[in-house]
């Protein structure tokens, strides 16, 4: 092959790779509706811690003037903090499930066909992130049902859906690594405590302006209190492009950082197995 056949070459390819990352997406998402008890956590505890500090913290919006100038109740601060707690739960899935291809050797079967390799990351990542945007509608349409509100419109609830999308591609990513790095179910789903961590260390569930200390140093510098702090206020006070955009760059940085990760290990594992 002559150099200047090779970009023809690759131009061809690349409908070839998107039909392949089409197609291991689509089988990511059949095998995570195969397990509805794989989904049945990420969509009940949300709702139930939810349920459960809105009930106990109701009061503060009475009791601090500023909150309640923002917030009608404690359940509409809470809509974006249990969508993200949603979708850090359920993307911790495309970890476990790339684990499981390689113990059970489907892993290596696709490094022995001719599939792009790019598309066994591409496809197990936008299968979690098609699930991100379902969760995030999912969320926002039961707890509107209960009372919370949406004034930024139908432009807040479309950052609410890409920024989930983005933040399950983020999380997704470091659960792939992780995968491909141990190719152990077990090992994935060990560091799932630390998505409790990366929550409670930010402003989901308790207003930043009413912490002190080391607590609230954490969560000033958390980037998940970004996108939080950013699509409350898209939420609660309207519309803002400023807001829009500090939410979604802040997601796909961390979408970009861990496919960047991602695909270092890819290559590391190719390396070892070929």
């Amino acid at each position: 092959m002559t150099a200047a056949s090779v970009p023809a070459a690759q131009a061809a390819n690349r409908p070839q790779a998107l039909r392949q990352s089409l197609q291991l997406s689509r089988r990511a998402v059949s095998s995570m509706l195969r397990q509805p008890q794989v989904l049945v956590p990420s969509l009940f505890f949300p709702l139930f811690f939810c349920a459960l500090n809105a009930a106990a913290f109701d009061r503060i919006t009475g009791a601090e003037p500023e909150f309640a100038a923002q917030f009608d109740s404690f359940l509409d601060f809470l809509l974006p903090a249990t969508v993200l707690q949603g979708v850090l739960f359920g993307s911790t899935q495309a970890g476990t499930e790339m684990a499981n291809d390689i113990e059970i050797g489907f892993f290596d079967r696709l490094l022995a066909s001719p599939v792009s390799r790019t598309s066994i990351l591409v496809g197990r990542l936008a299968g979690g992130a098609l699930l991100g945007a379902a969760q995030a509608l999912f969320f926002t349409g039961i707890l509107t049902l209960f009372g919370a509100s949406v004034k930024g419109g139908v432009g807040a609830v479309a950052v609410l859906v890409v920024v989930s999308s983005l933040l399950a591609v983020g999380i997704g990513g470091f659960g792939v690594t992780l995968g491909i790095r141990t190719g152990s179910a077990e090992a994935v789903q060990g560091a799932f405590p630390l998505i409790f961590v990366l929550m409670f260390t930010s402003s989901a569930f308790f207003p930043r302006d009413l912490m002190s200390g080391w607590y609230r140093a954490v969560a000033t510098y958390n980037p998940i209190s970004w996108i939080l702090d950013s699509l409350r206020d898209l939420q609660t006070l309207g519309w803002s492009a400023e807001d829009a955009l500090v939410a979604i760059v802040t997601a796909a940085g961390l979408a970009v950082l861990s496919i960047v990760v991602a695909l270092g290990a890819l290559r590391r594992r190719l390396r070892t197995t070929t």
